[in-house]
């Protein structure tokens, strides 16, 4: 044996090949599975990346029968999917292996009624008892739903078994740290540690998951990636979207939940965690950990430096008029729901000892973008002093969505006997650069799932870790109701307070 090669590391980036399988999705009528997973379940299907007699049992309250659920999948994915249009051929073989139960998932006789769907689909599609529940249901469900599955042993002690079944639970995991510590103690307590899956999409992305190729297989930047050389970093996440029928929820869960405290966080964990031993999956989560409770924690008395919070009032996204967030249905106005919110925060490590991370989220929003932006200080001498136009800091951009891909801002002189500078950008898009648009993060993560892999999943203790965050933020927000809100329109770049987070360092939001 070659002592200089590790086999961890070989191993670990080896694809494994999917297992017989039999999905069971809860809540199969609802938005996330037709946007979402079924488009997902479609395009993998049309890359041949579904295990042979790969099954699909969808569970709601909804009375439908079999046909109902096919053909309203089948809507959902020729308009979703990203393999449009959709074959006949393939959708036929899909078909063949998709049920449906109509029933309430949080009473045990429903998983009575789903153990004969599943014996059904290992006798016929041979899936081999191996079982994947998805759990795309609200918070309150997970525990009884799991409960339920324990009870009549659909769901085995341990991944390691003959058989194995995994539990995939969509976010929020949680309202704050207390109740994610009891969350997960109740799901640890009925399941172990190998078969949950946290799902975060923001983690299925490709350029999310070229982070670590981009930071650990290129020399050219590790060297550069740490305080030294790093001014600060910018985390942006917004959407142009309002509540879209999500009014009732947002009002009670708000951005800072529902964006910032998984998606942020783990982008940010990301971007600034130290090198793994290894691509295997807890060897990457350890990592994130250490990072994750390495941000320093801001004290009540220190929210309103911090962070900031806004609402929208109405406005203009494009040429459309839009209400402004009280008036959306579902939303009980007054209300200090945060729907933008905005944060400085410190890694208290040797890498970024002082370097602020900038993370902003927010509705409404003039464009639909999540970015990372790495601003690096400038020039020690600026041996172009006096001329036209001085060096400007370079900037490292990833961009998560839409378009995904990375730009390199530097400077170069313009043509001319004047020396003059001017910003350019060396970009590398996915599209253009393979031919064809990235995977969607389901397809990845549904994948991983079937094949046992955990890396791009979130593990409790990041959870947990991820809150002791936000909490006391979310609990000075609660304790002061906001004034002046709204506080921004909607098609702005969100509060004006907002700008003083990053002037307090001789900064401004990047303009994207």
């Amino acid at each position: 044996m070659d002592l200089r090669q590790n086999p961890l590391r070989s191993e670990s980036a080896v694809r494994k090949r999917a297992q017989p399988c039999a999905l069971v999705a809860f809540g199969a009528t609802g938005d996330l599975m037709k946007r979402k997973l079924m488009p997902a379940i479609y395009s993998l299907a049309a890359e041949g990346m579904l295990p042979a007699g790969f099954s699909l049992i969808g569970v709601s309250r909804s009375e439908w029968s079999d046909d109902d659920f096919r053909n309203a999948m089948r809507e959902a994915a020729d308009r979703d999917s990203r393999r449009r249009p959709v074959d006949d051929t393939v959708w036929r073989s899909l078909a063949e292996g998709m049920r449906y139960l109509s029933a309430d998932f949080t009473d045990v006789s429903s998983e009575e009624r789903l153990r004969p769907l599943l014996e059904q689909s290992d006798a016929v599609r041979h899936t081999e008892g191996n079982r994947l529940f998805y759990l795309a249901v609200p918070p309150k469900a997970f525990r009884p739903i799991v409960e339920n599955l324990q009870k009549e042993d659909l769901v085995n002690a341990d991944d390691g078994d003959a058989h194995w079944s995994r539990v995939v639970i969509e976010k929020p995991f949680g309202r704050d740290l207390d109740s994610a510590i009891a969350l997960n103690a109740e799901i640890s307590r009925l399941l172990g540690e190998r078969q949950i899956y946290r799902i975060d999409h923001y983690l299925g992305k490709e350029t999310v998951q070229n982070i670590l190729v981009l930071r650990f297989g290129n020399r050219l930047f590790e060297p550069l990636w740490n305080q030294r050389y790093v001014d600060r970093v910018e985390i942006t996440i917004a959407e142009t979207l309002g509540m879209e029928g999500r009014g009732a929820f947002y009002d009670e869960t708000g951005i800072l939940r529902d964006i910032i405290t998984n998606h942020g966080l783990q982008l940010l964990a990301m971007i600034a965690m130290e090198p793994p031993i290894s691509l295997g999956a807890d060897a990457i989560r350890d990592e994130k950990l250490k990072l994750l409770r390495s941000i320093r924690l801001i004290s009540s008395d220190q929210v309103d430096r911090y962070a900031v919070r806004g609402q929208y009032g109405s406005g203009f996204i494009g040429a459309a008029a839009v209400p402004g967030y009280a008036d959306e249905p579902g939303v009980t106005a007054p209300s200090s729901t945060d729907v933008y919110a905005a944060l400085e925060l410190y890694v208290d490590n040797w890498r970024w000892a002082g370097v602020p991370f900038f993370i902003r989220a927010g509705k409404r929003l003039p464009k639909r973008v999540t970015e990372i932006a790495i601003h690096f200080k400038g020039v020690p001498l600026n041996l172009f002093e006096g001329t036209p136009a001085p060096p400007s800091p370079n900037v490292l951009s990833l961009r998560i969505q839409p378009n995904e891909g990375v730009t390199m801002l530097v400077d170069a002189k313009l043509p001319g006997a004047v020396m003059q500078m001017q910003p350019v950008r060396m970009d590398f898009d996915y599209s253009s650069a393979f031919g064809a648009d990235p995977p969607d993060a389901y397809e990845r993560l549904l994948h991983d799932v079937m094949v046992g892999d955990q890396t791009l999943f979130t593990r409790g203790d990041e959870v947990e870790a991820e809150w002791r965050v936000v909490t006391p933020i979310l609990q000075k927000w609660a304790s002061s109701p906001a004034s002046g809100f709204p506080n921004y329109e909607a098609g702005s770049w969100g509060p004006a307070d907002a700008d003083a987070l990053p002037a307090h360092v001789g900064a401004h939001w990047r303009r994207l």
